[in-house]
């Protein structure tokens, strides 16, 4: 999770909302990571979930991530959900919980839903750092009458 913090406030520093996330292999090595950049890509599917999927893809050679962990710093929201579950993660590990938007455990729990493909996960991990990074993001964003995009 100390990764991911260092690449939720690499994204911040970018203008981005502070999420971070990487994915490891079954032997704990980094297959990939990334931050949030849908203001930067003009990407509104640019989540750091979802960038860093698409790396541990291609760093594999292979759409499926079976053995595979994703570490992010705020429970994803329903698009990330779901391209976890194609994806065929074996676990998910997630920081601060989403009450607005979460699809884990928040406002839905969809990786525990009836599919063909159960991940594992669990929440709360470092989830203070987690959350106060994104509290402040938010604060200064609100202080300096600066748009928000998420």
């Amino acid at each position: 999770m100390d990764r991911a913090l260092d690449l939720a406030r690499r994204g911040a520093a970018a203008g981005e909302v502070p999420v971070g996330a990487l994915v490891v292999g079954r032997g704990g090595e980094i297959l990939a990571e990334a931050h949030n950049a849908p203001v930067g890509l003009r990407d509104p599917t640019a989540h750091a979930e979802i960038l860093a999927l698409r790396a541990a893809c291609g760093a594999l050679g292979n759409y499926r991530l079976g053995g595979c962990t994703l570490v992010v710093t705020l429970e994803p929201c329903p698009m990330c959900a779901a391209a976890l579950a194609h994806a065929r993660l074996d676990g998910l590990v997630f920081g601060a919980a989403d009450e607005a938007a979460g699809a884990v455990v928040s406002r839905a729990e969809y990786l525990d839903m009836p599919a063909n493909h159960k991940i594992w996960h669990m929440g709360g991990v470092r989830a203070r750092d987690c959350a106060v990074l994104l509290r402040d993001f938010f604060a200064r964003k609100r202080e300096g009458a600066g748009a928000v995009h998420e």
